[in-house]
């Protein structure tokens, strides 16, 4: 297993593409918590930080697909480094002038999250054109997955090291700072300079028009909703039992689950089509949130939700294999980051169905949202199976440079013949 993912990290440019990708995706990761922070320092209410985050969280969701989309028409690096440093700027904005005069705040907080660089899209739109193998593949979005859990894990501890150290206002540069060299670092790579997306019919839908991504969207919507629900769960549980330690506890075993799980399922070769892969993937998922409504002491909790996450990671690795199969040809970078887009919103959703929930019911019906959320998603699934139906296809090798004797993968559900693992779009 370890020999596999240091096969792949040895392979040129992949282990700087990955932590360039982190590294540049570090200030989206810890953006809520960075402004809750300078807003408080700053004299601002808890309301007003969390009308700021939403601000931001909601100038994301929509910014991600729109400049997916732009980076599959123009290239990588000339929409990342741009949108970095535009978005880099927006947070520059708000450090300096603070929350007086407030409208400017929110017009920073909107250009900051609008222009987030869409790395996440972008990583796993170049790794079929770096990596050989379809198995290597599959084993980096795997590394894709537990890579995120460590940087969400990383991430919160730089913003507070960087508040003990320096100040709030600090803390939103530095982290910002990071993010910019990030995405600069993986903008200026041979395999982002180089790779083109196929050509695209002119659609105004875009990705969208795909119904096997749509059914996928649909569903992590529902897996996006689960994970914002346990969070506020979480807070509840440990409300009873003994305060926010308790909370911590059980939201870092979530993460240590998935981290666990992910290793594992990327460090092998699995058989058959990743799309019932997936069904079965998900179902243990949803079967993994239902004993958290049981609400047991703390010990047995804290291993109910490292169980709870041990299929995350290698549900979101499946998943990305699938985007990548059903994205309609010149329209990857969009797919991967409406996924994104989908998961930020249920987050979202998730967070404000469990409030109410826990105030009218208690911590059961809390932790009853994201087993209701972990069964949605499955049904989605399972009722529009037939819209990610595998059919045979031969394998293609990716190429950086393909030549006009070359097989074309294309995978375009709603008009191509073959729905193989997409590379030569990467070409």
């Amino acid at each position: 297993m370890a020999a596999g993912y240091g096969e792949l990290l040895r392979t040129p440019h992949a282990a700087r593409l990955l932590i360039g990708t982190l590294l540049g995706r570090l200030p989206n990761a810890t953006a809520a918590l960075a402004v809750l922070l300078f807003s408080r320092a700053e004299g601002g209410s808890y309301a007003l930080a969390g009308g700021l985050s939403a601000v931001y969280g909601v100038a994301n969701a929509v910014g991600q697909p729109l400049l997916g989309r732009a980076v599959d028409r123009f290239g990588q690096p000339w929409v990342m480094l741009p949108a970095a440093v535009a978005s880099a700027l927006g947070m520059v904005l708000f450090a300096v002038v603070g929350l007086d005069p407030l409208p400017v705040a929110y017009a920073a907080m909107l250009i900051a999250g609008l222009f987030t660089p869409p790395l996440e899209g972008g990583l796993r739109a170049l790794w079929p054109s770096v990596l050989r193998r379809e198995d290597q593949v599959h084993a980096a979005y795997a590394l894709d997955a537990v890579a995120q859990e460590v940087m969400f894990a990383v991430g919160p501890l730089l913003v507070t090291l960087s508040v003990a150290v320096w100040s709030e206002a600090a803390a939103l540069l530095v982290i910002n700072a990071i993010g910019v060299a990030g995405a600069l670092w993986v903008a200026v790579s041979r395999p982002s300079r180089q790779w083109r997306s196929a050509p695209r019919e002119a659609h105004w839908l875009g990705a969208l028009r795909s119904p096997g991504l749509l059914v996928l969207l649909g569903s992590f919507f529902f897996i996006g909703l689960a994970l914002g629900a346990i969070a506020v769960a979480a807070v509840a549980y440990a409300d009873e039992h003994g305060g926010g330690a308790v909370s911590s506890a059980l939201l870092s075993a979530l993460g240590v689950g998935a981290l666990a799980g992910g290793i594992v399922y990327g460090g092998r070769t699995w058989p058959g089509a990743p799309e019932r892969r997936l069904r079965l993937l998900v179902a243990a998922l949803a079967l993994g949130y239902l004993p958290l409504m049981l609400v047991p002491g703390v010990v047995m909790m804290t291993v109910l939700a490292g169980v709870a996450g041990v299929f995350l990671a290698p549900a979101l690795a499946c998943a990305f294999v699938v985007v990548d199969r059903h994205a309609p040809t010149g329209t990857v970078t969009e797919a991967f980051s409406w996924l994104v887009t989908t998961f930020v919103v249920g987050n979202a959703v998730g967070t404000a169905v469990a409030g109410p929930a826990v105030q009218l019911g208690g911590v059961a019906p809390g932790f009853a949202v994201p087993a209701a959320g972990g069964v949605a998603a499955l049904a989605v699934l399972l009722a529009a199976q037939r819209f990610l139906l595998d059919r045979p296809h031969p394998v293609v090798r990716p190429t950086v440079h393909p030549t006009p004797d070359e097989p074309r993968a294309e995978n375009d559900r709603n008009r191509a013949v073959e729905p193989g693992f997409r590379a030569r779009h990467q070409a």
